[in-house]
């Protein structure tokens, strides 16, 4: 069989293998010595392994939310109105939940910055909750 412009020999692409087999067929690290796994997530670091950000998460939703919300939106799209910064959101293929939580703010309201929008996209979600 040809290999072609791999770097690996055969028989090291079989111990790579068989060093992953008990990782894939377990789904956690399955090394008894600790400084083989891979280090945890920090604090402060991106949610990107918990799916996309969404107005109810916590501890600190305003800040994740104004996060997300400024990377998608930028600067050029303020001042808006919840319409007009729902379309943009959709236009730049924001997740579903992000879009619709901008469907409960005040029609005629205007915000300026991303954050005054997750602020309020937030205060509007804890209302919703204390009304149940």
């Amino acid at each position: 069989m040809q290999r072609g412009s791999d770097r690996l020999s055969v028989h090291r692409d079989d111990e790579m293998k068989h060093e992953l087999k008990g990782l894939l067929r377990s789904g956690h690290p399955t090394r008894t010595e600790e400084w083989h796994d891979p280090e945890p997530t920090a604090d402060d670091d991106p949610e990107v392994a918990g799916g996309p950000v969404t107005p109810a998460r916590a501890p600190a939703r305003i800040e994740t939310l104004r996060f997300e919300l400024g990377r998608i939106l930028g600067r050029t799209s303020f001042p808006a109105r919840p319409r007009e910064l729902m379309g943009i959101l959709r236009n730049r293929h924001a997740p579903d939940t992000l879009v619709e939580s901008l469907e409960r703010l005040p029609r005629n309201a205007r915000y300026g910055t991303a954050h005054e929008l997750a602020e309020a996209v937030v205060r509007v979600e804890e209302r919703g909750r204390e009304r149940r």
